[in-house]
C-alpha cells in the first residue's frame, strides 16, 4: 500500500483544558468536505469529552465515527486498544477520510507517534500532523506548573534554572512534538498575555513553528488538516524530556471520580471547585451535574480555579439524575477524603 493510500491521522494534544474538545467539535461542524472520525483518549473513566462530541454529531462525522478509549493511555495499550480501534474505524462504510485523535491532557505525544510504527497499522495509517493547543492565559501565568508563585515568564530566560516540574515537562514535550501550535482563549489573556505566551512557547520549541491564535476552536480546517507531515518518520526531530527512558509513565498524576447528588444551586459547586484548586492544587475537574428543576444536564469544566458550566443536553428518561466529576491532580495532591468532603459540602450548602 502506498503512502498516498494511507489514512491520515491528526493527533491533537495540549495541556488540561486547553480547548481540544472545542476544536474537534468545530472541525466536526466544519470538516472542509472530509468525512471525519474521532478517537477520544480520556484520563479517568467518565467519557465527558466523547459525550460532548457525540451530542453534536453530523452526517460527515456521525456518532458511530466517535470512539472512546477511557482510563488508559493509547500508547500504553497499543495491541489491546489502539490497533483494534483504528481497524474498527477503517472498517466503517463509508470509510473516514481523516481520523482525529484527542489525547488526554496528561499525555506525552511522542510515545503515541511510536505506536504508529507497529507493523499491523504502519502500512495503513500515517500521522498527518501533531497539533498542540496551549491556553494563552494559563501559559502566560505559568499555570502549567503546580507552584504558580515559583513560575513566571522570566524563568525561561534564566539559564541557572534547570529543574522542571512534571507539568512543565508535559507542556514542553507537547509543543516540541507539534507541527502547529494553536494558542487558545486569547480573549482571556489579552494582548500582553498572548505576546507573553508566544514568547514562552517560542523559547521552548526546538524548531520554528507556526503559532496561531484561535478563539472557541474556530479555524479553517485547511490550516491544520492535510499537512502530510508523516510524523511517525520524523520522530528524532521531536525531542522529549523522556527520550532516554525505555517507556513512560503517568504516575505523577492521579484521578478520582466523585458521584454527586442533584444540586439546588450550581454556584455552591463552583465555589467548592474554586476552593479545591486554590487550597489543594487541583488541576482539572470535568464532568456533569443535575440541577433541581432543570431538565438539562449541567456540563462542568474547570482548569484550576477557572470554572465554566453550561447546560448541554436534556437528561434521558433512562439515566439517573446524578452528577459525576473527574478530579485530576498531581499524585501528592490527590486526597480523596478531602475532595469528596469539599464536593459533598457543596451539596449541603446547596440544600440549605
Amino acid at each position: 500500500m502506498s503512502d498516498l493510500a494511507k489514512l491520515p491521522v491528526t493527533v491533537i494534544t495540549g495541556f488540561l483544558g486547553s480547548g481540544k474538545t472545542t476544536l474537534i467539535r468545530s472541525l466536526m461542524q466544519n470538516p472542509g468536505g472530509k468525512r471525519l472520525a474521532v478517537i477520544v483518549n480520556e484520563f479517568g473513566d467518565v467519557g465527558v469529552d466523547g459525550e460532548i462530541l457525540k451530542s453534536c454529531a453530523i452526517p460527515d462525522c456521525p456518532a458511530e465515527n466517535i470512539l472512546e478509549l477511557a482510563n488508559g493511555c493509547i500508547c500504553c495499550t497499543v495491541a489491546d486498544d489502539f490497533i483494534p480501534t483504528i481497524e474498527a474505524l477503517m472498517a466503517l462504510d463509508p470509510r473516514p477520510d481523516h481520523i482525529l485523535i484527542e489525547t488526554s491532557g496528561l499525555a506525552l505525544p511522542k510515545p503515541l507517534l511510536k505506536a504508529f510504527d507497529w507493523p499491523d497499522i504502519r502500512s495503513k495509517i500515517t500521522v498527518d500532523g501533531v497539533i498542540a493547543l496551549a491556553d494563552a492565559e494559563a501559559v502566560a501565568a505559568g499555570r502549567f506548573a503546580p507552584n504558580v508563585a515559583a513560575v513566571d515568564a522570566q524563568r525561561l530566560a534564566d539559564d541557572s534554572i534547570d529543574h522542571e516540574t512534571p507539568l512543565s515537562e508535559v507542556f514542553e514535550d507537547q509543543i516540541a512534538c507539534a507541527d502547529i501550535i494553536l494558542l487558545t482563549k486569547p480573549d482571556l489573556a489579552g494582548p500582553d498575555g498572548v505576546a507573553k505566551a508566544k514568547a514562552m512557547i517560542e523559547a521552548e520549541t526546538p524548531r520554528p513553528l507556526p503559532v496561531i491564535e484561535v478563539a472557541e476552536g474556530a479555524i479553517d480546517p485547511r490550516i491544520i488538516l492535510g499537512l502530510e507531515a508523516a510524523a511517525e518518520d520524523d520522530i528524532d526531530a521531536r525531542p522529549s524530556h523522556h527520550d532516554d527512558h525505555d517507556d513512560h509513565e503517568h504516575e505523577d498524576f492521579e484521578s478520582i471520580v466523585v458521584d454527586i447528588p442533584e444540586l439546588d444551586d450550581p454556584a455552591a459547586l463552583v465555589a467548592a471547585i474554586e476552593g479545591l484548586a486554590r487550597d489543594h492544587n487541583i488541576l482539572r475537574i470535568k464532568g456533569y451535574a443535575a440541577v433541581t428543576g432543570k431538565p438539562m444536564r449541567l456540563l462542568v469544566q474547570a482548569v484550576g480555579a477557572r470554572v465554566r458550566h453550561q447546560y448541554d443536553r436534556p437528561w434521558s428518561a433512562s439515566e439517573p439524575r446524578q452528577g459525576r466529576l473527574v478530579v485530576i491532580a498531581e499524585h501528592d495532591d490527590i486526597n480523596p477524603d478531602v475532595i469528596r468532603a469539599a464536593l459533598g459540602n457543596a451539596q449541603s450548602q446547596a440544600a440549605e
